[in-house]
């Protein structure tokens, strides 16, 4: 009877420390931290794969026959420590407080997840975890968090803090700051950051854009350039919603007379993230697996950024506003705000096919699914038949929103599939039986 009271106590804390859910929450209370402290979308991406790569490995050390690790897949990642056999360790558990720990350290203020964490340790000792359980299972988190902080810190990210500033050049077809903030160019060092899988941020290359050229009303970038003020003239009420509901803003700046005010919205790496927990919970994955969907997400989702913001700085192109304000009509304004850095490729493009294709690759094509996650900011939620729908209604979304060419909504879907088939190929998270 004793043995039988003890194997009952310990099914009813692993029911609470094993239920997927409870990783689902973690990763949005990251999200609503990134969101609140107004992190850009580029660095949002850096917080999430951490966090997830250290949750990650520690499921990876606690069931090897099902999982593998990441080290000597993605770039100079080493093998993280190794759990000691004769201590029990609860590895959901720990991986919960491992990607707590990583993102408590990459976030700012630093320690915004404590509460939280606090909040998941008097959730495992109410349902009767084990002192020795729970002792060892946070210094088993522990251990593998400082390993992935450390490996962290060596991918150029300190050195872009003080790297050089980004200096406008004012002609004709280059990208100027826009209204209402003109806020310098966000992160135009952050092509040098480490990538995971891809060899480089030049890896996958971009064809040049259309040259810039408003005399001929023939010519490529003119029809571009029409094509997206008159859409935005006409946009019928599904399509101000699809770009609305893409927008994906972490900061926009209201500006009515005299007084401004800004409003947050999640970065589109954190919609993508969202999206891979809708993914798991329509598949009904257990606790390993919507960890090991979120982590492949969120590096390819990380890889995508860089390389996109390569190509950003390199083209260096002008947005239809800048072009549209000045040559056709001074009063014209986009749907949503043009946000800081060059027009081609468009982000949102590359990221949300690259994301598409892990989460097709781990859910399959024709998982249809509502996306409530934009309820929040009082946007309605949007079907789709697939990830890779979603990821191209997101391309388009930024052309109706008036901030993007359609070509380089086109060109950076085309990028991002091509990084996500390469996250697929090179990543072997789950072990085939």
């Amino acid at each position: 009877m004793l043995i039988l009271f003890a194997s009952c106590k310990k099914a009813d804390y692993q029911k609470v420390t094993h239920d997927p859910e409870l990783y689902r929450v973690t990763v949005k209370k990251l999200n609503d931290v990134v969101l609140e402290n107004n992190f850009p979308p580029v660095i949002a991406s850096r917080n999430y794969a951490y966090a997830n790569i250290a949750a990650y490995e520690v499921i990876a050390a606690g069931d090897p026959k099902h999982f593998r690790s990441l080290a000597g897949q993605i770039k100079h990642l080493t093998a993280t420590p190794k759990p000691n056999k004769d201590k029990e360790i609860d590895f959901q558990f720990a991986s919960l407080l491992s990607f707590c720990f990583v993102g408590n350290a990459v976030t700012f203020p630093e320690g915004s997840l404590t509460t939280y964490v606090d909040e998941l340790k008097q959730k495992a000792k109410d349902a009767g975890m084990p002192s020795d359980v729970f002792e060892n299972s946070v210094a088993y988190s522990d251990a593998v968090a400082k390993h992935i902080m450390a490996w962290s810190k060596k991918d150029n990210y300190a050195q872009t803090r003080s790297a050089s500033k980004y200096t406008v050049n004012r002609t004709d077809g280059r990208w100027i700051p826009t209204p209402p903030m003109y806020a310098q160019a966000l992160e135009p060092h952050w092509g040098e950051i480490r990538p995971m899988v891809l060899d480089s941020a030049s890896q996958i290359p971009a064809p040049e854009p259309p040259p810039y050229n408003m005399t001929d009303k023939n010519g490529k970038f003119y029809k571009a350039v029409i094509e997206v003020e008159k859409m935005v003239d006409s946009l019928t009420t599904d399509q101000r919603h699809m770009a609305d509901f893409w927008d994906d803003n972490p900061f926009k700046l209201n500006v009515i007379g005299h007084a401004s005010f800004a409003t947050k919205k999640f970065s589109p790496g954190g919609h993508w993230m969202n999206i891979a927990g809708i993914g798991t919970k329509i598949a009904k994955s257990d606790f390993g697996s919507t960890v090991a969907a979120y982590t492949e997400t969120s590096i390819a989702l990380f890889d995508a950024f860089i390389n996109c913001w390569y190509v950003k700085y390199k083209a260096n192109s002008v947005r239809p506003e800048t072009v549209i304000t000045k040559m056709i009509n001074p009063d014209w304004r986009p749907y949503i705000q043009t946000p800081p850095f060059p027009e081609y490729i468009s982000g949102h493009a590359v990221i949300s096919a690259a994301a598409a294709e892990v989460l097709t690759h781990d859910f399959g094509n024709e998982v249809a699914y509502t996306d409530s996650s934009e309820s929040e900011f009082g946007i309605a939620p949007r079907k789709f038949p697939s990830f890779r729908a979603a990821a191209e209604e997101a391309a388009l979304s930024r052309v109706y929103g008036g901030i993007h060419y359609k070509n380089a909504c086109i060109v950076g879907t085309m990028t991002g599939r091509k990084i996500g088939v390469l996250v697929n190929q090179k990543l072997q998270l789950k072990i085939k039986k």
